[in-house]
């Protein structure tokens, strides 16, 4: 091991200058694998979520499992807490900086390492862009299915971290459905494998545990991931309503007639304006109260056979009219306003705040009531689009940051939502994660004994408490909530255990 890691530190109360820390650093990685400049440490300070900012104190720029292991064992020997991250694009402050932190970023490890279309397995980098993956098995016939809005962005190290879905979630999972093992720098700097090449490892499953796990529990260097072939045929039908009601009653229908679609999405007449102001798709009607996006795949005959079926629901409960799309070309024009839908926000606002709940799909009618009137309760325009047939709401809060209180206004109504979801017996959380963003959140649905079992396991991986620390657990500090502080968690004391 390098001489630098072996070291030990003298017997200190704090961690050494972080000048001398940096030289560490750059002694053990190189000098192009460490930014510490303090103009160039700006472009890390935050994460999507682009309302809580933070500095690192260092940045490290690692290219393979060997680095990351070093920058986590030097974080351990000056007993500094360190953050991945991935391409930044997440959406609950995940990846957010800690003060006088570390942040280990993995957009270098973008290689592709083995292809085996025979077993339907890819290898990968963290750093490997989610559509990469569909590009580099689409000639073979074959395709990755998880596919966030953000897939020509996102990396699978962050998609694995946050556990991502996508529009395709409904039929075919999120990440940890299509994730077959990784290989993990733990929060000590040594190296593991969990999972394996083949679904369902004997053992205990490590895999599912990790992904999801935003971070405290180490960083994955090598990725898994099982790929599908691409069906047979591909169907993409948009109805449009005069309700929201209307359109929620029919997302119930077709999935109560059997049916599950590769995926069922809907916007809101807001949305649908935003969109064709912007995208200019020429495909969604303005006047809809909402629109339905449902894509069934399959065999020939099915696709047809539930497509006409799926219409025919869709014309029992109101839709005007219904848009058929099966050529490549016309299913992606359709497809162009969602995927673009929260970029387009940005022409009607300077700022928006999107949260991630998630709800029974027979409560949407009422749930997007309330939304609607939690927003007019506090002056702000919401304009929602989401993964219907999962029941995962985006609510997206438009307001003015440059306004003195506005954001913290606008928190209040995203809390006030995710306790709506709750109530509705849905959940903080469909795919976007914890992150800082809902940790104040998590006594609404986990009970003091749920999370201290959570903080235990989390323990067990990292007792130093230097992996991503702040995040997912509410504590008295970052939450402000002293009268609750039977519910908050101070990890990783031992009292909570």
């Amino acid at each position: 091991m390098n001489s630098t890691l072996d070291r030990p530190l003298p017997s200190s109360s704090s961690p050494p200058p972080w000048d001398t820390i940096a030289q560490a650093f750059v002694g053990a990685l190189g000098r192009d694998r460490v930014v510490q400049r303090r103009e160039e440490l700006l472009v890390y300070e935050c994460d999507g979520l682009t309302s809580y900012r933070q500095r690192p104190a260092l940045v490290v720029l690692p290219r393979s499992t060997a680095e990351v292991a070093t920058a986590v064992q030097l974080c351990n020997r000056f007993q500094v807490p360190f953050v991945a991250r991935g391409s930044g694009t997440g959406l609950s402050g995940g990846a957010l900086p800690i003060e006088d932190s570390v942040l280990i970023v993995t957009a270098r490890m973008g290689a592709i390492l083995h292809v085996d279309l025979d077993n339907q397995r890819v290898v990968v980098q963290p750093g490997v862009i989610n559509s990469w993956v569909t590009q580099a098995v689409g000639g073979a016939g074959f395709y990755y299915a998880p596919d966030p809005s953000s897939q020509i962005i996102c990396s699978v190290g962050g998609n694995v971290a946050e556990n991502s879905g996508g529009v395709h979630c409904l039929k075919y999972g999120v990440t940890t459905n299509h994730v077959l093992g990784v290989k993990v720098v733990l929060p000590d700097g040594s190296i593991a494998d969990f999972g394996g090449m083949v679904p369902e490892m004997p053992g205990y499953d490590l895999t599912g545990l990790f992904v999801g796990s935003e971070g405290t529990l180490g960083i994955a260097t090598e990725i898994t991931l099982r790929i599908l072939k691409v069906p047979e045929a591909v169907t993409v039908l948009l109805a449009d309503f005069t309700s929201v009601e209307a359109a929620g009653a029919a997302v119930s229908g077709i999935i109560s007639g059997g049916i599950i679609p590769a995926g069922i999405e809907m916007m809101d007449n807001f949305s649908i304006n935003a969109v064709e102001d912007v995208v200019k798709t020429q495909c969604y009607p303005r006047d809809a109260a909402a629109i339905l996006l449902v894509e069934i795949d399959g065999s020939t005959s099915e696709t047809r056979m539930n497509s006409d079926r799926v219409e025919a629901i869709c014309k029992a409960n109101g839709a005007r009219q219904i848009t058929r799309a099966q050529d490549l070309g016309d299913r992606l024009t359709l497809w162009k306003g969602r995927k673009a839908a929260f970029a387009a926000m940005g022409k009607l606002s300077p700022d928006y705040y999107v949260q991630d709940g998630v709800i029974p799909r027979t409560q949407l009618p009422w749930v997007l009531q309330e939304i609607a009137a939690l927003g007019e309760k506090h002056g702000y325009k919401v304009a929602n689009v989401f993964h219907a047939g999962d029941g995962n709401l985006h609510p997206l809060i438009l307001y003015d940051n440059g306004v003195p209180g506005a954001l913290e206004q606008v928190e209040e109504l995203g809390g006030e939502i995710l306790k709506l979801c709750v109530k509705a017996g849905g959940s903080i959380s469909g795919e976007h994660g914890i992150g800082s963003d809902k940790r104040c959140y998590m006594p609404e649905m986990f009970s003091p004994v749920d999370m201290a079992t959570m903080a235990w396991v989390r323990q067990v991986f990292d007792p130093q408490g230097l992996a991503n620390p702040t995040k997912i657990f509410p504590t008295p500090r970052t939450c402000g909530e002293a009268g609750q502080a039977s519910t908050l968690l101070q990890f990783p004391q031992a009292d909570v255990f």
